[in-house]
This record gives C-alpha cells, sequence and structure tokens, in this order.
C-alpha cells in the first residue's frame, strides 16, 4: 500500500503545486501513471461496508491553475471515439491533456483522502470502482497524448 500512496502523492502533486521544477516533469509524470496503472492489478481488500462521510474536492480549488503552470504545454488532441468501428474515419473526438490530468489528479485525491480518514479498504475499493470506470480512461488517453506529442 506503500507504493499506492507514493505514486499518489507522486501525480497530485503537480495539481496542488505550482512551478515544480524537476530535470524532465512529462517523463515522472508518464512513469508514476504507468506506475498507477500496474498496481490497479494488484488490489486487494475485503470489502468495508461501513458508511463514512464523503469527499470534498471543493477544498481544492487551484488544480487547474497549477497544472497549468506546471504543463504548460499540454494541448489539444484528437482521439478516436471507437477504434473497433475501422469503418468509421470521421467519428473523432477533441481531447484535452490538461483535463486528463486534472480528472487523473481528482480522482486520486479522493482515493487517498478515502485510505487516509475512512479505511485502508474503502479507498481501495474506491481506487478499483472508480480506476476501471474514468480514471483508467484518462490515464491512456494521457500517455498516449505524451507518446505522440514526445516521438
Amino acid at each position: 500500500m506503500k507504493d499506492l500512496i507514493t505514486t499518489i502523492d507522486e501525480i497530485i502533486k503537480y495539481g496542488l503545486q505550482s512551478n515544480i521544477i524537476e530535470s524532465n516533469k512529462e517523463k515522472e509524470l508518464e512513469k508514476n501513471l504507468v506506475k498507477l496503472y500496474y498496481l490497479y492489478f494488484d488490489i486487494n481488500y475485503e470489502f468495508d461496508e461501513n458508511e463514512y462521510l464523503e469527499f470534498d474536492i471543493q477544498k481544492f480549488s487551484n488544480i487547474k491553475d497549477n497544472l497549468k503552470t506546471n504543463f504548460g504545454n499540454f494541448g489539444f488532441y484528437k482521439t478516436i471515439l471507437d477504434i473497433n468501428d475501422i469503418d468509421n474515419i470521421e467519428d473523432s473526438a477533441l481531447g484535452d491533456a490538461t483535463d486528463d490530468l486534472l480528472d487523473i489528479i481528482k480522482d486520486l485525491l479522493e482515493i487517498k483522502w478515502r485510505i487516509v480518514n475512512n479505511s485502508l479498504a474503502d479507498g481501495l475499493w474506491h481506487f478499483e470502482f472508480i480506476f476501471k470506470n474514468h480514471t483508467q480512461q484518462h490515464i491512456l488517453d494521457l500517455l498516449n497524448y505524451l507518446k505522440q506529442k514526445n516521438g
């Protein structure tokens, strides 16, 4: 579990702090996104049936502004809506790398908050649920964006 919290901290720092100085922020971000993806496959917990308080994202109002100072060169990208529909070459959408990272960080803040304030099981259940239904696609899109952007 220590690896999960450490990896979360390495990703969320870009939304919690402005103007972080690192020799290669994009490479560090990419490494930690891949690490987070890997950790998803090792989730193991017993369901916690307790009722807990809900996470309040409103306490974190500067995330997008901080991301812009840390990754000001992130931009929009084109994505295919259904990669299995190979005959439809026109069905694409516009993605936003900053928004992908914003959503990832919001999800990770909640996962960490649940682990620290509720229970490990609650945090891991939420990680499994939100990763599969939301975070995973943002990670894949952002990793693809970084690959395309950096060659």
